[in-house]
């Protein structure tokens, strides 16, 4: 599947990625999906996860601007979980999501795990399903996704961080 033309498309592995970046990909991605778990999490707790050797995280970016990212997680030598991804919301609408996706299931299955594995819910964008079944996945669980709203200290709090 190839890029759309006239996009000009970069996606790097960001192995050491500072807090900040990652907050800020974080907040912008899963903004509209109610991303706010990883926004709930201390420097040291992040730092850990994202410092974990058996975390991964590519940043895609286009036209030279940061548009999206995923995040694979491996949890032993069988098993890799698709943890995070998706898109800026400047890069929706570009007709480049399902390549992305691609492109990050392509860099997970070169690690020849037996299965990947991907969690959605009622939360995310209404043809996540619909595309993470195109790609082979199969459900095995359905669920609802909770909205928990971050409160005013907590946004003041990120503010400060960055």
């Amino acid at each position: 599947m190839p890029v759309p033309v006239n996009i000009q498309t970069a996606i790097m592995r960001a192995p050491a990625i500072p807090l900040p970046f990652y907050r800020y990909l974080y907040r912008q991605v899963g903004a509209r999906w109610q991303w706010v778990d990883r926004l709930r999490m201390s420097d040291e707790q992040l730092a850990q996860t994202l410092n974990d050797k058996r975390n991964n995280i590519s940043v895609l970016y286009v036209n030279g601007a940061p548009a999206g990212f995923y995040e694979y997680f491996c949890e032993d030598e069988d098993t890799i979980e698709l943890s995070h991804f998706g898109l800026i919301e400047h890069a929706l609408g570009l007709g480049i999501g399902k390549w992305f996706l691609l492109q990050a299931l392509y860099a997970i299955w070169s690690l020849n795990p037996k299965r990947v594995t991907t969690t959605t819910n009622n939360l995310d964008h209404p043809r996540a399903l619909q595309l993470y079944q195109m790609y082979g996945f199969s459900p095995v669980s359905t669920g609802t996704g909770i909205v928990r709203p971050l409160s005013d200290k907590e946004l003041l709090e990120m503010a400060r961080k960055g």
